[in-house]
């Protein structure tokens, strides 16, 4: 029997790895005409990834938005140089997207200019750290990716939601899949594994389309270098999760890209939380499409990170 369902917006978070300009392209040709209603488009990573630089990202925002999605652009998560601030204060001259903010920086200098999401690299675990963000005229959140759903419902009550001082319901979101950002740093880890200098990179990076795994002594998945980006070896995914995603508030999830299977998994989504459709077993059959693995699912479910705990 179908399951129940919920409607939720689906949220295409930022490509996280270094694709070239053709596939990055193609990529958001096909999202066009998929089930999300929201784009998260820009690097968010190293900017030293320069595919598309900032006059092409609006325009192919435009173009997306023109094909009936919600825009939003991604601000760099590391801020480093003046050149990184004055990109992030070009994002907020423009007027046509509000901007995810990853760091405090963005924040700063955006508060009042553009309308602002609060992305999960902020550090906002509290409903008192949640309204006070409020005020910088955020009306939406990406929770972090480690608080467990039950802690989310805590923040932002589906009951008590915090509001804008205009009274705007501040909206949830969820990280329901992709691999999970563990860390940035000011070096580069790629560059590192390949004996170059981060200034010489060489864009290494470009051959790892899904990131470079890294194994324990035992040869199992442990980590995925990513630039200046650490991720976990596990794919969170909250498939099944409807249940605790619904007691939470949730109303938005966030699926972060890879390079195979990516459309499956976006309509898999789509069919369990917004058709009634059950969760049993698509997961489990990604792996045949290319989608990275292994699953995860601890953080949600109060667990180790890496865990994978079978749908309930």
């Amino acid at each position: 029997m179908p399951s129940r369902s919920f409607p939720v917006g689906l949220t295409v978070g930022p490509v996280l790895y270094f694709w070239p300009r053709a596939t990055l392209l193609q990529f958001y040709a096909e999202l066009a005409d998929s089930p999300a209603d929201t784009l998260v488009i820009g690097e968010a990573v190293c900017a030293r990834r320069r595919e598309l630089r900032l006059d092409d990202w609006l325009a192919l925002g435009r173009e997306l938005a023109q094909a009936g999605k919600t825009v939003v652009l991604a601000a760099q998560a590391l801020v480093e140089t003046e050149a990184d601030l004055r990109l992030i204060e070009r994002q907020g001259e423009q007027t046509e997207f509000a901007v995810e903010a990853a760091d405090a920086s963005t924040l700063q200098l955006l508060a009042g200019r553009v309308p602002l999401v609060l992305g999960p690299h902020l550090n906002i675990y509290s409903r008192a750290a949640l309204a006070e963000h409020a005020g910088l005229g955020a009306t939406r959140w990406v929770a972090p990716i480690e608080l467990p759903l039950d802690a989310v419902g805590l923040v932002n009550p589906p009951d008590d939601r915090v509001q804008t001082p205009q009274g705007q319901t501040i909206e949830t979101e969820a990280w329901a899949f992709g691999r999970v950002p563990l860390s940035f740093s000011a070096r580069c880890f790629t560059a590192r594994h390949h004996q170059l200098a981060k200034d010489a990179c060489q864009y290494r990076c470009l051959g790892d389309p899904d990131g470079l795994p890294m194994l324990t002594a035992e040869r199992e998945p442990f980590l995925v270098l990513n630039g200046t980006q650490t991720q976990s070896a596990g794919v969170q995914c909250l498939l099944a999760d409807g249940a605790a995603l619904r007691a939470a508030g949730v109303q938005r999830l966030r699926l972060s890209p890879c390079s195979q299977g990516f459309g499956q998994v976006l309509r898999d989504f789509d069919a369990v939380f917004n058709h009634g459709e059950p969760a049993g077993g698509r997961a489990e059959a990604w792996s045949r499409s290319g989608v990275p693995t292994p699953l995860s699912n601890g953080y949600a479910r109060r667990l180790p990170g890496m865990q994978w705990s079978a749908p309930r």
